[in-house]
């Protein structure tokens, strides 16, 4: 099934799909040999896809991860300084992030995935979800 690409190259840990779209814009990714640009589609399963030259792996496996985030534990993929983050907490390779956050000092439980359908549908307002 085909998908826009900059979904895909998110999928596939090359970071967030705007990121991706930045790729795309500076014409770095291709597919079958044809540089792609933003709305292109792509089928993973039948399309040769690569970025900078480099063929990129685009797995389907979902992941969801709960874990307890201690006080002091950023709800973040990265920080700038040297604090501890959630993803720190979890030693899975592949690009998973939170959904939602807590604060640095509070403590309790945060799902980590690489579902971006179910991150939106979790976090966006318009689906009413309450959170406490």
């Amino acid at each position: 099934m085909e998908e826009r690409i900059q979904k895909l190259l998110s999928r596939a840990g090359l970071g967030s799909r705007r990121a991706c779209e930045e790729l795309i814009a500076a014409g770095r990714g291709k597919v079958n040999g044809q540089v792609v640009t933003l709305g292109s589609k792509a089928n993973p399963l039948s399309d040769h896809i690569e970025v900078d030259g480099k063929p990129v792996s685009i797995s389907d496996d979902l992941v969801y991860i709960a874990v307890y985030k201690p006080r002091g534990v950023i709800s973040a993929v990265t920080v700038p300084d040297q604090r501890q983050t959630v993803r720190d907490l979890v030693p899975v390779v592949g690009h998973i992030y939170p959904v939602g956050r807590l604060d640095v000092d509070s403590e309790g439980l945060i799902l980590l995935t690489n579902d971006g359908s179910l991150a939106n549908h979790l976090t966006h307002p318009r689906y009413g979800h309450e959170k406490e």
